[in-house]
């Protein structure tokens, strides 16, 4: 296996519950903590809170499905679309072309 998926520490993959509004109503959610890092950084992206976000998500996916089976699991899949379609940083392209340790830790820099 690729050191860059077996390397991970174990906090990363870590449960954890947060107590959350959702639209009002607290509910819990229980995802990794890389799943709640990532929320985090989205939420700041959109420039919203986490709860906001969770109810404006939860609110659009019961309009488009009118229901959710299962929603970390709509979370994780938000996540990683998260990670798919945001932009790459200005320079990054430029930065990994000339070496730049910092982008080492991309998948298409660490295959095996």
């Amino acid at each position: 296996m690729c050191r860059i998926y077996s390397s991970t520490p174990p906090e990363e993959y870590a449960s954890k519950t947060k107590s959350v509004r959702l639209n009002g109503a607290v509910t819990s959610i229980r995802l990794e903590q890389r799943f709640w890092s990532i929320l985090e950084q989205l939420v700041q992206d959109e420039g919203t809170t986490l709860g906001k976000f969770l109810s404006s998500l939860y609110d659009e996916a019961m309009n488009a499905q009118g229901h959710i089976d299962n929603f970390t699991s709509l979370l994780r899949v938000a996540c990683t679309t998260y990670l798919v379609n945001r932009p790459v940083p200005a320079g990054a392209i430029v930065r990994a072309a000339h070496g730049d340790p910092a982008m080492d830790a991309s998948p298409q820099t660490k295959r095996h």
